[in-house]
């Protein structure tokens, strides 16, 4: 499957390209599930690298194409099918609105909502534009790495044997580390907020 996967690719690049970035777009504009298996995709198709930034340029694109369709028709729809969600979702942001990017960059790590959700709620919730592109970008880029790098990984293992040759173990090390990247993340905003709520004690005490 594989093989035959590169080989259309190699005979038709140009539409299978435009194919694949116009159903990534689609997919993510529109809120629909499914980045798993375009990651994997890619990977298979693109190699690794390609992949990853084909992946990881779609991924911001079409989320902040779902964060103006939502600005422009969303607000009222989501208010009225997920109107505790959406309340939830503000409380957070105003409590972390001094850290606000690290707190997208949690939220994307670590989500304690969907990626949909926060794709569609976050012109609701007056996150600024550009905090949300750049925290989708960095965000998810380990889970897109994972994700293209398996890909690419399955496409290439014909045997058991390739299973573990050096190059391989090398790839999964690679991914090992990649998602320890989410954990350092979130000590680097857990630290910023705790640096924060010492500030306004010690502004309450200086009072």
């Amino acid at each position: 499957m594989a093989d035959f996967l590169q080989d259309y690719k190699r005979e038709h690049q140009s539409y299978v390209t435009l194919l694949f970035c116009s159903a990534y777009l689609y997919k993510q504009a529109f809120a629909i599930p499914g980045s798993s298996f375009l990651n994997l995709l890619a990977g298979a198709l693109f190699g690794p690298w390609t992949g990853l930034f084909l992946c990881c340029t779609l991924t911001s694109l079409g989320a902040t194409s779902c964060y103006f369709l939502s600005q422009a028709f969303g607000k009222q729809i989501l208010i009225l099918y997920f109107p505790e969600k959406v309340s939830m979702m503000q409380n957070k942001i105003e409590e972390n609105r001094s850290g606000l990017f690290f707190f997208l960059l949690f939220l994307r790590l670590f989500p304690m909502t969907p990626n949909w959700f926060l794709n569609l709620s976050s012109p609701i919730l007056n996150v600024p534009v550009g905090q949300f592109f750049f925290s989708v970008l960095i965000g998810l880029l380990p889970y897109n790495f994972i994700c293209v790098q398996t890909g690419s990984i399955l496409s290439q293992i014909k045997s058991l044997d390739d299973m573990f040759s050096w190059g391989t173990l090398l790839k999964l090390l690679a991914i090992a580390l990649v998602a320890l990247i989410p954990g350092t993340i979130v000590k680097r905003f857990s630290h910023h907020k705790l640096e924060g709520k010492e500030l306004i004690v010690n502004g309450r005490k200086s009072m």
